[in-house]
């Protein structure tokens, strides 16, 4: 009889960790396989805290959290990386009681305090905080055995495609499925924003936990964060392909410059909702229209404002997760002008890919027309990246070079347009091509060119899976 770590049922990918580290495993009941994957953001990105729709790609890179539990009320959490990578194996280890999950809960901000004071385990922080957030949203689960944790993670970290909300989403995935607690996956995705919003204390939006538990294979997620519509679902028109290229540079939702951005944009939203009696913009900019936003509404809103003015002038905004700082200088109209015409490019992105698909699939002789609609899509890509940098400083030069040599070889090399992602500070570049080889020559090229001036070449991430809820979590057994 098999053990459990040579199970077919265990994903080859996940079969060799799992094997190097069978002892880490106490318990003996049986474990609970689960996967999530991380994602591209094609278009959105930042704008989805705003109220935009955002379009989302899950990718081939997924974590597996493989749980099993125990009944002295510990939680003992491993992350082990990929062999290729040259990243630490880490543990930690409390109980339930500290993560507010035991008889005598402790508060999410007294269980945020823990990863607070101690930095080095901050990373554990997305795990462990699964099982507060789980047990303040079904308080009559009994998770006060807890669990041995082993997480493996193909997801780079500040890579810019949601490493964070892949190992959340696949550890509640595995948590729940393990206590036989059902969801849907928008629940599992609102507790796994919570997580990083609460415990982690990152002022994410949810469009990548929400990707990473309903995205499709080789599809676009459409998705209207007011708070989480999922609108449905696009197809890449046959012959074409998106990609990213990760520069290499880390990304954190964490850093100061997208928080400020963030705060910024809340900020133009109190501004123009303060006569009014009631919000006409039901809490989010990007129901305000480009249109109505040029014709009035931009010249209330100051180019800079200082913290203390606004809080003097108007309070705070009606963000839950940031904080005004007094101190700071905020770039109040850049970043109020960012999610209203970021919402109105991914409207118009989607409507000329499901043209350029109806077309093609109808009349391939209408090519030059798709390849029109084609580049338009790319430009629309262009002028995202361009906001990224001029009205909320979330570049990076390194993306900048990757977007700029893309844009050189152009479409008749088959590169459409490109954009940075999710956060923006560095990590990923999504990249719209045709599907054929010469596109591939010029995506080669626009890799050395990177390696020629940065002196390393940038991963690519090629290919898509199924989110954590169209795929079954597992049961192994051992000795089965």
């Amino acid at each position: 009889m098999s053990e459990w770590y040579d199970s077919p049922s265990l994903p080859q990918n996940v079969r060799g960790a799992a094997r190097r580290h069978r002892d880490f495993f106490s318990g003996e009941g049986p474990l609970t396989l689960a996967r999530a994957p991380g994602r591209l953001d094609v278009m959105g990105g930042i704008a989805d805290y705003s109220g935009s729709v955002v379009l989302e790609m899950p990718l081939g890179e997924a974590a597996y959290a493989l749980l099993q539990p125990r009944s002295d009320g510990r939680v003992r959490i491993r992350s082990v990386p990929p062999e290729r990578e040259s990243v630490e194996i880490q543990d930690y280890s409390t109980t339930v009681e500290a993560l507010g999950a035991g008889g005598n809960p402790a508060s999410p901000e007294q269980v945020a305090s823990l990863f607070t004071r101690s930095p080095e385990d901050r990373w554990a922080a997305y795990l462990a905080g699964c099982w507060t957030i789980l047990a303040g949203a079904r308080p009559d689960a009994d998770l006060s055995g807890g669990a041995d944790l082993l997480l493996f993670s193909e997801v780079p970290a500040g890579a810019g495609v949601s490493s964070s909300a892949a190992i959340e989403v696949a550890t509640m995935r595995a948590l729940a499925a393990a206590h036989g607690i059902e969801m849907d996956g928008l629940e599992l995705a609102r507790l796994c924003q919570r997580v990083e919003n609460v415990i982690v204390g990152a002022p994410c939006g949810i469009m990548d936990q929400v990707t990473s538990a309903l995205g499709r294979e080789g599809e676009l997620l459409a998705l209207k964060c007011q708070p989480h519509e999922v609108l449905g679902y696009h197809r890449i028109p046959p012959g074409y392909a998106v990609t990213g290229l990760d520069s290499g540079v880390k990304h954190s939702v964490g850093g100061s410059n997208y928080t400020k951005a963030r705060v910024a944009a809340f900020m133009g939203h109190r501004i123009l909702t303060q006569s009014c009696q009631s919000d006409p913009l039901n809490g989010y900019l990007a129901n305000l229209t480009p249109d109505l936003y040029w014709n009035g509404p931009e010249d209330e809103i100051p180019t800079t404002l200082q913290g203390a003015k606004f809080l003097e002038e108007y309070g705070n905004t009606i963000d839950t997760v940031t904080c005004v700082d007094p101190e700071e200088t905020y770039h109040v109209r850049s970043c109020t002008e960012h999610p209203i015409m970021e919402n109105d490019r991914v409207s118009h992105f989607i409507t000329h890919l499901e043209e350029v698909r109806k077309l093609v699939q109808r009349d391939s002789r209408r090519a030059i027309r798709a390849e029109r609609l084609m580049q338009l899509a790319g430009s629309l890509m262009y002028e995202s990246h361009a906001s990224y940098s001029e009205n909320c400083n979330l570049g990076s030069e390194e993306t900048d070079f990757i977007v700029e040599e893309v844009r050189k070889r152009g479409p008749e090399r088959g590169l459409y347009g490109a954009k940075i992602t999710g956060g923006g500070s560095g990590g990923t570049v999504a990249i719209l091509m045709r599907a054929d080889e010469e596109a591939e020559t010029a995506l080669e090229e626009v890799r050395t060119a990177y390696k020629a001036a940065y002196g390393s070449q940038p991963r690519r991430f090629v290919g898509s899976s199924p989110g954590a809820m169209a795929w079954e979590p597992r049961t192994l057994a051992r000795g089965q």
